[in-house]
Parts: C-alpha cells; structure tokens; sequence
C-alpha cells in the first residue's frame, strides 16, 4: 500500500505540473458565481482511493495575467461553523477561514479551501480532546498531504493560475497535514513539483512519530507560529522539531507568542478578547503576507 501510494503521488505530481494549463477531466470546473463570492468545486486527492474532495474556491479580486495561489487545511473542527447545523455550504463556512480566504483573495490570490472530512463522513469534525478516537481516514500525517496535493493539482488546471506559484496554509491538525505534506520524503523533485512554501498555525509537532528516526526538513520554507498559552498541543513540542529540522537544513522558523491561545488568529470577539491573541493576530497576518509575496513570487 505503501509504495502503491508513492507511485500514485509521482504520477499525480508528474500529470499535474506537465499539463498546469491543460485542465483535470477529474476534477468539477467551478460554476459562476457572484463576484467575491466562493465557488465550490470537486477533486479527488491523489491517494490510491482517488477519495473525492470538495472544496470552496475564491478568486483574486483585482487576478492577474496569471496569479499565485494559496490551498488552505482545516483543523480538527473541520471547515464549517459550529453553527451550521447541518448546512454545509458556502454561508456557514467559519469565519477564521472565510476570513483568511477573502484575505488571500483581496490581495491577489487564488484560493482554495479545501474540506478533508465532509467526504469521509465527518462534516461537523471533531471536538477537542479526541483525537486518539479518530478514523485513520482523516489521518493528519499519511491522508490529508494526499488531499493537499490533490487540490495543487486542482489548481494548477485553472487556466488564471500560475502552477509554479502555489503555497500551503494550515490551523491546527490542518498545520500539522501542511508539515507532513512539505516534508521531504516525497518521490521527484518535490521543489519543481510540490508547493512553494508552508504557513502552519499552531500545529501538533509531533507528526506520529512519522520523522522521529530520521528528522523532520521540509523541501521549501515553512513558518509556524504557536502561542504559549496554547491548550491543545505543545510549542514546546514545535520548538524540538524545528530546532532539529533547523540543524539538519531545513528553511523552517518558529514564532512562539507569549501568552496567545489556540486559535489566537480567529476574528471572532472570544479569542480577539485576549490581549496576546489581538497582538498576534497583527502581527501574524503581516508576516504571513511577507512570506507568501517573497516566496511566491516568479522565478
């Protein structure tokens, strides 16, 4: 199964980068819709399953010729609003994403927000505190990166994207997906083929053990950013992986926050509330900005 799923992932990455113009007969073309408004679409990630993924695609406001583009991971409470009481569309998307997403989008970007549980049954996600309980389906480390590179893929078929200028951002066991899925341990020249660069917010560093042996190095840069006050996984945790990826080469950096929670990020009056999550909010979305313009931009 193993290495059935590495050749998968080879031949998805040599289709997809070869034809980035060409359009994917596998995935749904996003249908027309308002302007500003997200569009959903269907892909399948590129796992052996070819499990079929649905997503909410933003387009820039002001696109370019050919625009850079951002895919963005859910964390453990899935994509949608615990509010949405079943009614999973676009108007009950969270407001941590959408606010993300017509952040990307106001500033030039593609984006795609894609949903990881929903197709596997589990659209409301998962309560804190559970995660020795959840399907290997949704497994973090070895399934959601093939749902990450099925919606670089996805990307690179849109005839407004620019496939050599996509990157990856994370929240959560979302983060924790995006440094599986930028580790180093991919067939091909995962540089030429893989995303550009990864922001992962407050991610569980340990990666099942998954880099334990060998150590952890992505194959292009990657920032995380974690607080100190954080109450569902470890920035010490984050600290060791970092430090050892650091020593072994990696372009990986650390942000820790004194005193921000998890989620420190969400706009929403709870998390905003708390001094140290206002200030790292401000600050984190000007650093994210700076990354994604310096390692997006064309080569």
């Amino acid at each position: 199964m193993i290495r059935a799923t590495a050749l998968a992932l080879a031949l998805a990455f040599t289709a997809g980068a070869a034809s980035a113009q060409e359009g994917d007969d596998d995935a749904t073309p996003a249908a027309v819709a308002p302007a500003g408004a997200p569009e959903r679409v269907e892909f399948p990630a590129v796992d052996v399953e070819r499990t079929p993924l649905s997503g909410f695609l933003y387009r820039p406001a002001r696109p370019a010729a050919k625009a850079p583009a951002v895919v963005l991971m859910h964390g453990r409470a899935g994509l949608f609003s615990s509010l949405a009481k079943g009614r999973y569309e676009a108007s009950t998307i969270s407001q941590r994403h959408r606010w993300w997403a017509r952040y990307w989008a106001d500033r030039g970007y593609y984006v795609l927000l894609v949903d990881s549980f929903s197709a596997r049954g589990y659209p409301a996600g998962f309560a804190a505190g559970t995660y020795k309980d959840r399907p290997l389906s949704v497994d973090e480390v070895n399934n959601r990166p093939m749902d990450a590179y099925g919606a670089l893929k996805y990307l690179r078929g849109l005839p407004g994207v620019d496939g050599d200028r996509i990157g990856l951002m994370g929240w959560s066991n979302g983060a924790s997906a995006a440094l599986a899925t930028m580790a180093d341990d991919k067939p091909g020249d995962m540089k030429t083929l893989g995303f550009r660069g990864a922001l992962a917010f407050y991610p569980g560093c340990g990666l099942k053990k998954k880099f334990e042996k060998a150590g952890y190095r992505p194959y292009a840069p990657v920032r995380v950013f974690i607080g100190t006050a954080d109450e569902e996984v470890s920035p010490e945790s984050c600290e060791k992986l970092v430090a050892r990826s650091r020593k072994l080469g990696g372009d990986i950096e650390l942000e820790v926050y004194k005193d921000a929670t998890h989620g420190f990020d969400d706009p929403g009056k709870k998390r905003q509330g708390v001094a140290a999550n206002a200030t790292a909010t401000e600050d984190v979305r000007g650093k994210a900005a700076a990354f994604f313009e310096r390692t997006l931009a064309p080569r």
